[in-house]
């Protein structure tokens, strides 16, 4: 087997605005495994650290990449299925391990269809979260009734960008026009309030009805955020907070510490899929709820994230649609029908080598 990496710049149909800035690009790695003997056996990963939040945002990131894949091909010839089995030495480097597990996850399945599930069968969709970016207030409003009209029945806002209080009028326009059981509405703060004032906000959103508030105030303030989910009126999901957090004992510290609700999982931010599954197991046996969300990725990790989260047997909506936000994607069998993502599995695969290579 040959291993090889391909970069590759893709671009934002629209400027998609963050709390860590605004992103008009996005820089992305692809770990490619061929069959020397069989060049259409192949299988490919994406690896797609954030800028300024993942923990492998490090000046080193490509020359860590280049030497996994060199003992991956290394290892791949003494035995495939024992290929990066224990792949403990990429615990810091989260996007990296998501790359070599999905590129495998690939190779062996030989398909698109990394494990067999009603959803990779096109049996069943995955229940999503219709996104609303950050903006201006005419821009969010608009925005949010798209996705209304396109049959999202749960929304999920970027708030902390705008005036507080001209968010509070958009989320009482959608309260005027759909109740909770019509329409539920998660927020997602990114950190923007300030320890001695979310309590207070957190009671002013509350009016609302929200599903949940994704990291209130920003990571590393676990005490006062623990105490924000001891007092909170309604569910507060950790997202951020997550981030750099690998050691399974350093996880449990923190769900011991803090005990949110909920805790939100990307891949590529929080462990690969090995580090996530910890996650998950140790937040289950505490009563804390989760999802899965993607982190910006093309299809190419977008179908890798969904294909794993459809082996979790989801019921709350995930967040798994921004594979559509470049305007250089590669097509894939995912469409979003309703508010749900699908896979065909009847559409014919992209020849992704061929994408990779413009």
């Amino acid at each position: 087997m040959k291993v090889e990496i391909i970069p590759k710049t893709l671009h934002f149909k629209q400027p998609a605005g963050t709390s860590r800035g605004v992103y008009t690009t996005r820089k992305v790695w692809y770990i490619v495994l061929t069959d020397t003997e069989n060049p259409n056996h192949y299988g490919v990963g994406e690896c797609a650290p954030l800028p300024a939040l993942s923990c492998d945002d490090v000046p080193e990131y490509e020359d860590v990449l280049k030497e996994t894949c060199r003992r991956l091909e290394e290892n791949v010839k003494a035995n495939l299925e024992n290929a990066f089995a224990n792949m403990e030495s990429l615990r810091d480097y989260p996007s990296i391990r998501f790359g070599v597990e999905t590129a495998l996850a690939h190779y062996r399945a030989r398909s698109l269809q990394f494990w067999h599930t009603p959803f990779s069968k096109g049996k069943e969709g995955i229940p999503i979260n219709g996104l609303i970016w950050m903006g201006n207030f005419d821009e969010m409003y608009h925005r949010i009734e798209e996705k209304m009209k396109l049959g999202f029945r749960c929304i999920k806002l970027k708030i902390g960008a705008i005036d507080f209080d001209k968010e509070l009028e958009l989320l009482a326009h959608i309260r005027r026009h759909f109740s909770p059981e019509q329409i539920e509405l998660r927020v997602d703060a990114n950190g923007a309030f300030s320890p001695s004032d979310a309590l207070e906000k957190l009671k002013r959103l509350s009016e609302y009805q929200l599903h949940s508030i994704e990291q209130p105030i920003r990571a590393g303030q676990w005490q006062e955020m623990a105490k924000l989910c001891e007092q909170t009126p309604f569910p507060i999901a950790l997202d951020e907070e997550l981030i750099g957090i690998n050691q399974p004992e350093k996880k449990v510290e923190l769900l011991d510490t803090i005990r949110p609700q909920y805790i939100i999982l990307k891949p590529s931010l929080h462990g690969g899929i090995i580090g996530s599954e910890e996650w998950i197991e140790q937040a289950a046996e505490r009563g804390i709820g989760s999802w899965v969300t993607s982190a910006l990725e093309s299809n190419i990790g977008l179908n890798a994230i969904a294909q794993w989260t459809a082996t979790l047997l989801p019921t709350l909506p995930q967040g798994l649609g921004t594979g559509l936000l470049f305007t250089d994607n590669i097509d894939y069998p995912l469409h979003i029908e309703g508010d749900c993502l699908w896979f065909d599995p009847n559409v014919q695969e992209p020849d992704i080598i061929k994408w990779l290579r413009i």
